[in-house]
């Protein structure tokens, strides 16, 4: 496993590889290394996979917002002295790759949006904060782990929940501050006014942010890209890696042909 490096903002992140920079940001409750089965287009670019704040080896608490997620990545970009990179981010690491689009368009070569969203209305988000609450208070820690690997993954084979289970590893308050943070994502007057390349992702049997969510993300943003997996849930990434993989990086080449002929 590479070793984790540190920011000066004291943001946890690994680095590996050479090529265009391809920024990877993790969902809710989810660490850096959950993009292990990812760590193989390092062959081909260069990763830079942070710990959000309230995530994995990140213990800060503070601030926990979508708004500073995207400005803590965009720092480690100003610190390693990178200009532009691809953003793939998934869930809600979706939501940070549109609101770093937001801060700063000219620092994102392309945006892959995997099984994320665009907004929060705020009647459901009462009601899906009052169902985690009484989920938090009537079930024990691994009784809330498997019902959540239950909801993300489409088959419950041995093998796939016990990858989920080794990189969903929530604290407790980071979760509920990021969760909050999410309910208070608002991107529809955005969606229309992205100019890069997009890629839009979404998963048959995804039950966390159905992919309808998806479609009508690719039919908001001008001339994105969609592609949905079937025989997958919420984690196309774990559950269909082959696919998802070959995906990223036939969209990647094609940014980098264009860039050429341009």
């Amino acid at each position: 496993m590479k070793k984790t490096a540190l920011s000066k903002n004291k943001m946890p992140y690994l680095r590996m590889g050479k090529g265009e920079p391809l920024v990877l940001i993790h969902g809710l409750g989810e660490v850096k290394e959950g993009w292990e089965k990812q760590f193989v287009l390092a062959d081909q670019y260069e990763l830079i996979i942070p710990d959000l704040r309230g995530h994995g080896e990140n213990s800060i608490m503070d601030g926990i917002s979508i708004e500073n997620f995207a400005k803590d990545v965009l720092s480690l970009l100003d610190e390693l002295k990178i200009e532009s990179a691809h953003i793939c981010g998934l869930s809600m690491g979706g939501t940070v790759a549109q609101e770093m689009y937001r801060q700063a368009p000219d620092r994102c070569r392309s945006l892959i949006l995997v099984s994320t969203f665009h907004y929060a209305p705020k009647q459901l988000g009462k009601l899906f904060l009052q169902y985690r609450k009484a989920r938090t208070l009537f079930l024990t820690p691994q009784q809330q782990r498997m019902i959540a690997a239950k909801t993300c993954l489409y088959s419950w084979r041995e093998e796939n929940m016990k990858e989920f289970f080794k990189f969903y590893r929530p604290n407790k308050m980071g979760y509920v501050k990021s969760m909050n943070a999410c309910l208070e994502v608002d991107n529809r007057s955005l969606l229309p006014n992205i100019s890069i390349p997009t890629l839009v992702i979404g998963c048959q049997y995804d039950t966390i942010l159905p992919v309808w969510i998806q479609i009508l993300m690719h039919e908001e943003i001008p001339n994105s890209e969609l592609v949905i997996f079937k025989k997958s849930g919420h984690i196309a990434k774990l559950e269909v890696t082959e696919q998802f993989n070959q995906t990223l990086c036939q969209f990647l080449s094609r940014q980098r042909v264009h860039r050429k002929a341009g």
